[in-house]
């Protein structure tokens, strides 16, 4: 709900980075992509922030 509202008030065609600890997160982008149109650019889960590994979504707002 909050990457919704975010990307709502961005320009088309605009990306934003997400940090995301949760396994979910991953299904959870790529419906909200395919659902709203957008584009997942990229996906990286090399990260790590304590002890969760940080997975890094890149995601570009529908034209």
């Amino acid at each position: 709900m909050l990457l919704r509202n975010l990307v709502r008030g961005m320009p088309k065609g605009s990306l934003v980075k997400v940090l995301a600890t949760d396994p979910t997160t991953e299904r959870d982008f790529r419906h909200f992509c395919q659902f709203m149109g957008h584009e997942l650019v990229e996906m990286d889960s090399d990260g790590y922030e304590g002890d969760s590994s940080v997975v890094q979504f890149w995601i570009r707002k529908a034209k």
